[in-house]
């Protein structure tokens, strides 16, 4: 017996990106709706969940959040392990942390599933005014690797549920379209199987009869 039934899908999606870009306040402010202007660097991995809809199904995002440091990258090899999606996130007033995007993407792609959803976000779009890297230039590298992308605010909550809500509808899709394919796969197999068993049980129950009869 299955104790959860609270949800349909469970997505493990992770957060990458450098240290101080604010994954720990996009990952508090998206499951629980909060955010801490003192948040310390994270030390090695934590991880929260939040249930929401898509497309009628209930899907539970495991959203894992890793230090950005140098120093504990020999953590998070193993933390790519089963992720479906992934945020990568740059600080808007920082270039080198934009600058740093190749580096994680390159990471991301050797440790990762090949078909892992990637989500670039540029985050701290409330220091407009301190702004280091245009929106052009995100959205620009973005489609060169084809990604998706979004300037985010965990401060004012701008665009953080979107950011997520578009990751897992994507998942979604793909899961979605690979259960499909497989169910096909199965009932082309199974239909002319089925054909046969009946023909042979048919046959076979003719002949009793007519056995019995002489």
């Amino acid at each position: 017996h299955r104790v959860d039934h609270e949800y349909d899908y469970l997505f493990k999606i992770v957060l990458i990106g450098d240290s101080g870009v604010g994954k720990t306040n996009i990952l508090s402010r998206f499951t629980r709706n909060e955010f801490c202007l003192e948040s310390k660097s994270t030390i090695g991995v934590e991880f929260a969940t939040r249930t929401l809809q898509v497309e009628g199904k209930t899907v539970k995002a495991q959203i894992w959040d890793t230090a950005g440091q140098e120093r504990y990258r020999a953590i998070t090899s193993a933390y790519y392990r089963g992720a479906v999606g992934a945020l990568m996130v740059y600080d808007i007033t920082k270039r080198q942390t934009f600058d740093n995007v190749q580096r994680w993407l390159r990471e991301l792609r050797d440790h990762a599933d090949s078909n892992i959803v990637i989500m670039m976000a540029g985050n701290k779009s409330d220091l407009n005014h301190l702004r280091a890297v245009t929106e052009e230039d995100g959205q620009a590298l973005a489609e060169r690797e084809g990604l998706s992308f979004l300037e985010t605010s965990a401060l004012e909550a701008t665009n953080i549920e979107k950011a997520f809500q578009t990751i897992l509808t994507e998942i979604y899709h793909i899961i979605s379209k690979k259960a499909l394919a497989a169910q096909e796969a199965a009932a082309s197999t199974a239909i002319p199987g089925q054909g046969t068993t009946i023909n042979v049980t048919d046959t076979s129950g003719n002949t009793k009869r007519g056995c019995c009869s002489t």
